[in-house]
């Protein structure tokens, strides 16, 4: 019962047990962290830089409620796929952080210029695992690299954690944010595993899954390009 492989790509990861400043110092460069001191030196004219992180399931609730319109004030709410614009999603997640960080296993990172939260993100743990699970950015600092930002500070506190070895991004392939800041790679796939030897159904499901994708890139690509166009128009 050999599985078929429909799907892989590699995605960026952290390894959290290397030297955060050192780690982001190879994958970098100076020239390229010299900016971005530069940017959050010019994010300080706005109040003093905070990293602040949530893990009671109370400071989680408040930081969720930042995360939440951070993600809603930008282009997420402009196509209409951000977690406050579905009462359903929204829910799930409020009810989902609350009770993971009960346990331990979820913590919301927020980064504030003075008193405005510009970046919030949604961090969860899984024994020696964290998932970068959410980014929201305030999207009136876009040119100080909120997002970058909170990313470093989330690096240096990730690779301080004794208990934590490994960050996946959970990011698509080829991310231009994380994937220069992460440089480990996890390779991620789509498995289709038979439940019987010679199970007749499945070249019938693997074939109908092939054309599913091939279908449905091709709508992805042009409902963005429709989108770009209208954004632009309007």
């Amino acid at each position: 019962m050999h599985p078929r492989l429909l799907q892989s790509h590699l995605r960026a990861s952290l390894d959290a047990t290397q030297d955060a400043e050192e780690l982001l110092r190879e994958a970098l460069g100076a020239k390229k962290l010299k900016e971005l001191r530069r940017q959050r030196n010019r994010l300080a004219e706005h109040g003093e830089v905070r990293f602040e992180v949530a893990r009671t399931p109370q400071a989680v609730a408040s930081a969720v409620e930042i995360f939440l319109t951070l993600e809603a004030s930008g282009w997420k709410a402009r196509r209409g796929t951000a977690l406050k614009q579905h009462d359903g999603d929204a829910g799930f997640v409020r009810r989902a952080t609350a009770d993971l960080a009960a346990s331990g296993q979820c913590e919301v990172v927020t980064l504030r210029a003075g008193d405005t939260p510009v970046a919030a993100a949604i961090v969860l743990r899984h024994q020696d695992r964290a998932f970068y699970f959410k980014l929201g950015v305030d999207e009136n600092f876009a040119r100080l690299s909120p997002g970058v930002q909170l990313t470093l500070d989330l690096t240096r506190h990730l690779c301080a954690d004794p208990d934590i070895a490994m960050v996946d991004s959970s990011a698509n392939a080829d991310h231009p944010m994380i994937n220069p800041i992460w440089r480990g790679r996890l390779a991620i796939g789509d498995l289709l595993v038979p439940l019987r030897p010679r199970d007749p159904v499945v070249p019938l499901v693997h074939a109908a899954l092939k054309l599913r994708t091939a279908i449905r890139e091709p709508l992805r690509r042009a409902i963005h390009f429709i989108r770009k166009r209208q954004g632009k128009s309007s």
